[in-house]
């Protein structure tokens, strides 16, 4: 069992035993990736048999980013947690966020571990990170997802240590830990390329918190790759295609500049579209994660390397990353969320950021975690930290939902995550809207020429027509016209034939 013989071996249900109700409790992670897997588990057995019995117990969760399974949706699912930090992705979760039975705070990602260090979310009881080795001295070797958990060993009062035997221990060779003193007694980061290493590869704790280790062998649970729908395409190619346009006219370097793409099914689509590109050369990622479909690029030579938080990719594709290692462990560098989502370095850098939203106004405005305005989705995540430093900050989505009920361009957003201040060009499978220096009323016109979907440019147009004069044109007897038939009578134009959405 090498060093972590230094501490005691515990079973996840002992592991669990330590934690009591009202803890507050940070886990490892970033996605499912270097998610805990098995301590989580037998916390939501806990907490079932103490519901069981009549009795409460419930725990404050805080985590990098979501969790996959393995925390949220278990500890949900047991109805286990009462607080959740900074975000999210778990259905079960969600349901309770919006039942108001869970409180939920959004914020920036890269905030998340200065504000955990001042003590504006409460002392944090306990950490449960996962690792492929702690030492006697305090060194932890963590796993796939770096997080926060650098910050969480350091403040926690009680560390749980999960030693996973999946990964490979060669994981260190990509870990970068550098730890950002608190204000006002902070100097420049020294990252000047997207492959630099400026820290150590491995976290610390105070080997006196360490309570004991539970050893696992399961792998993240990451799904496979999945082929983008024929939607997602048309959306790849209509940012690749401005992307290079933007090469062609000089505004991009023929170096290209480093890329950052959100999680999910669009983020894959462009990824691969930007592979496939003949004259897109390669490029490097500063990103909070790597997908799937980076993977694919990476072995190919089209991204020369990658800066990110978390290897969010398939049991398949770590199983091949870790039986050639000497492949990989140059060309990806794992940071802390406090640096790989640090807005200094993505201006520094000139990152191009790339994110997803769920609706765009006629403006600009982009919501990224609210429907309707009220019901959460998952949650801001690191889409602000990147959006209002990027040298270029896109957004994108499909045109329309639900077989054509709901429009993602409407005349006001029903919550607003990033302002028309700082988003500068949205992208449907409709076109390319580019905002940069545009006026109120011609960004209105770029938008629902460009990207609304034509079912719906119609009203929108007539919309802001009628709208009173001003600089900024809006009715705010109409303004959430759409939304409200939405609620009510479950599309917002319910007249519509939805038949032309599947042509």
């Amino acid at each position: 069992m090498g060093e972590a013989n230094a501490y005691p071996e515990l079973s996840a249900d002992e592991a669990a035993a330590t934690i009591q109700n009202n803890a507050t409790v940070g886990f490892s992670g970033f996605t499912a990736a270097g998610s805990p897997k098995v301590i989580p588990a037998a916390l939501a057995q806990r907490a079932e048999e103490f519901h069981r019995k009549g009795e409460v117990f419930q725990v404050r969760v805080l985590a990098g980013a979501s969790t996959g399974n393995a925390v949220d949706n278990v500890l949900a699912e047991a109805d286990a947690v009462s607080y959740r930090a900074p975000y999210q992705s778990s259905k079960s979760m969600r349901n309770l966020i919006n039942q108001e039975k869970m409180d939920f705070v959004d914020f920036h990602l890269s905030h998340f571990p200065q504000v955990l260090k001042f003590g504006f979310l409460g002392n944090v009881d306990v950490a449960v990170v996962e690792a492929t080795e702690v030492t006697r001295d305090g060194r932890v070797y963590l796993t796939t997802g770096i997080g926060a958990s650098p910050a969480l060993l350091e403040k926690a009062g009680k560390v749980l240590i999960e030693i996973n035997r999946f990964h490979s221990p060669r994981l260190c060779e990509m870990i970068d830990i550098f730890t950002l003193p608190l204000p006002p007694h902070r100097s420049p980061i020294p990252i000047y390329h997207p492959l630099d290493r400026i820290g150590f590869p491995y976290a610390t704790v105070d080997p006196s918190k360490v309570v004991g280790v539970v050893y696992t062998d399961i792998a993240d649970d990451e799904e496979s790759f999945n082929p983008a729908a024929p939607i997602h395409e048309r959306i790849a190619e209509n940012v690749v295609g401005f992307l290079h346009g933007e090469m062609e006219a000089g505004r991009i370097p023929k170096t290209f500049l480093p890329v950052q793409s959100g999680v999910g099914n669009v983020g894959n689509a462009v990824m691969e579209g930007l592979g496939k590109h003949p004259e897109i050369p390669p490029f490097y990622m500063y990103t909070e994660v790597f997908q799937n479909s980076c993977m694919e690029l990476l072995k190919s030579g089209k991204i020369a390397g990658a800066s990110t938080c978390g290897l969010v990719i398939s049991k398949a594709n770590l199983e091949e990353m870790y039986s050639n290692m000497n492949a990989f462990v140059d060309k990806i560098v794992l940071r802390p969320q406090e640096l790989s989502n640090n807005p200094g370095l993505a201006r520094r850098l000139g990152v191009i950021a790339m994110n997803t939203a769920l609706e765009m106004d006629i403006y600009g405005n982009v919501n990224s975690s609210h429907v309707c305005g009220t019901s959460m989705m998952n949650g801001l995540g690191g889409s602000g930290d990147f959006e209002r430093n990027a040298y270029l900050a896109i957004f994108m989505a499909p045109s329309y939902a639900k077989g054509g009920r709901i429009s993602a361009v409407v005349p006001m957003c029903s919550h607003i995550d990033s302002s028309e201040h700082s988003v500068e060009v949205l992208v449907t499978e409709q076109g390319v809207a580019d905002l940069r220096g545009l006026s109120p009323r011609a960004r209105a016109r770029s938008i629902i020429d460009n990207c609304a979907h034509p079912a719906y440019r119609d009203y929108l147009n007539h919309y802001v027509e009628s709208a009173s004069p001003g600089h900024i044109r809006h009715d705010l007897k109409r303004c959430f016209d759409l939304h409200r038939n939405l609620m009510e009578k479950g599309a917002m134009l319910p007249d519509l034939d939805m038949s032309i959405f599947d042509k």
